[in-house]
């Protein structure tokens, strides 16, 4: 690329800077990329913005793919051409933009790792009576039994709580609200807490777990406590909160094979998000959706 065609990424820069306000880091990712974009052309001996053709592009995403570079990287290089292009047009240097439909190399789905059911019942077999351990023996079995996420379980309140019904108030992602039961065990759990919780708790604090200085409790003393919890118990492996999550999503999609319900508990917007908490193949995850919704798939369709 000559000095010509490096000034059009110089003022689409510029353009991010100082009018779409972003940050220097992401305007040096973007230069990085178009970068890497400008280097392939001149290999490809593509001399202007104006020559660029689909297959340069689906080659160039390729190319980085070879190279080493992991798919959602190659589809953020591709996005950043996208943009690019979509300024010239915008400023009236280009007619057509040749990134659009161009994708990277899908990126393989990672299974979530689980505990089974004997390691997570030796995980939570905790032993003590002292306000610390009662608190934490009451947090670990929530997010198990609950399905909880890290934030949702540090942001419950007192008044979330429904003990005699079983039940807690979940405020999720969007701030959405959904009900979970909550387990003989953890419910258990949770009343040995509360009998003990002003010894931790400050007088006015509203919330159900807290920390030894009395307010709510923060993400990272959970998770310093689950890990704490972890090599107590033997695991050899890396424990974190979500860990519970993904664990109790599959051993109730395994036990009961109701998918809707456990996509309820999870708060998931979605069918296809709960197929990645719980390591289902799509086929098995069709047939269930069949089976629990009925005016699911084809078969609805041939009614």
């Amino acid at each position: 690329m000559d000095a010509t065609q490096w000034q059009q990424v110089e003022r689409f820069l510029a353009h991010l800077a100082l009018e779409r306000r972003l940050s220097p880091h992401t305007v040096s990712a973007y230069r990085r990329d178009l970068q890497c974009l400008a280097g392939f052309c001149d290999r490809e001996q593509v001399t202007a913005w104006t020559a660029l053709q689909v297959h340069h592009l689906r080659r160039f995403a390729a190319v980085s793919h070879a190279a080493g570079l992991d798919p959602r990287s190659v589809q953020r290089r591709l996005s950043g051409a996208r943009s690019f292009l979509r300024y010239l047009i915008r400023e009236g240097e280009l007619d057509r933009n040749p990134a659009v439909g161009v994708s990277a190399p899908r990126t393989a789905r990672r299974l979530p790792v689980t505990l089974d059911v004997d390691q997570m019942a030796s995980l939570l077999d905790i032993r003590g009576d002292d306000p610390v351990t009662v608190r934490d023996r009451a947090m670990l079995e929530l997010l198990y039994s609950s399905g909880l996420r890290l934030a949702e379980l540090t942001g419950l309140d007192l008044a979330d709580l429904d003990l005699a019904d079983g039940m807690v108030r979940v405020t999720g992602k969007g701030r959405r609200t959904r009900l979970v039961p909550v387990g003989r065990a953890a419910r258990a759990a949770l009343q040995a807490w509360l009998r003990v919780r002003a010894g931790l708790a400050a007088p006015e604090e509203r919330a159900v777990f807290t920390g030894r200085r009395g307010a709510r409790i923060g993400a990272r003393t959970v998770q310093a406590r689950v890990t704490h919890w972890a090599r107590r118990s033997g695991l050899g492996q890396r424990v974190h909160p979500h860990l519970f999550r993904h664990s109790f999503a599959t051993h109730m999609l395994e036990s009961s094979g109701d998918l809707r319900n456990v996509q309820e508990m999870l708060g998931h917007a979605n069918i296809a998000t709960t197929q990645v908490y719980t390591h289902l193949d799509f086929q098995h995850l069709a047939q269930v959706y069949d089976k629990a919704h009925p005016r699911a798939g084809r078969r609805a369709g041939r009614r």
